[in-house]
């Protein structure tokens, strides 16, 4: 559970992303670099990283993000902010990925949690057998 402000949280993510044409890119220095981007990306929005991978096309990570932040804000900001600093330091990627997309378009999103429907239905209904007028 996450704190804010006015708000306590446990929204969790599971996202996956590609590279462009599924170019096996992401070794070595590069997916060092991404990395750290992303940690760094994260920690500035205010998002945990709980596990994450990074495979030779594809990165794929569990996180916490605050109730702010839709899952669409989130993504266009790390695969965005990724692309743009990964062609600026690597001259070699900008010749392979012309107009500046190292990424294919779209992602996959899955929401994760502990409560089942049943356990959030089960709960509501006995708010309601204990109401107090």
């Amino acid at each position: 559970m996450q704190k804010g402000a006015h708000t306590q949280y446990d929204i969790k993510y599971h996202i996956v992303w590609i590279t462009k044409y599924r170019k096996k890119i992401l070794t070595g220095k590069i997916a060092s670099r991404l990395k750290v981007l992303l940690m760094q990306g994260c920690t500035t929005k205010g998002i945990t990283i709980i596990k994450g991978n990074i495979q030779e096309d594809y990165v794929q990570l569990l996180i916490s993000a605050p109730p702010s932040l839709s899952i669409s804000q989130i993504m266009q900001y790390l695969k965005g902010r990724s692309s743009k600093k990964l062609q600026e330091e690597f001259q070699n990627l900008k010749k392979q990925f012309w107009g500046q997309h190292l990424w294919a378009t779209g992602y996959f999103c899955k929401t994760v949690g502990t409560a089942t429907n049943e356990m959030i239905k089960n709960y509501i209904e006995q708010q309601e057998i204990n109401k107090d007028y």
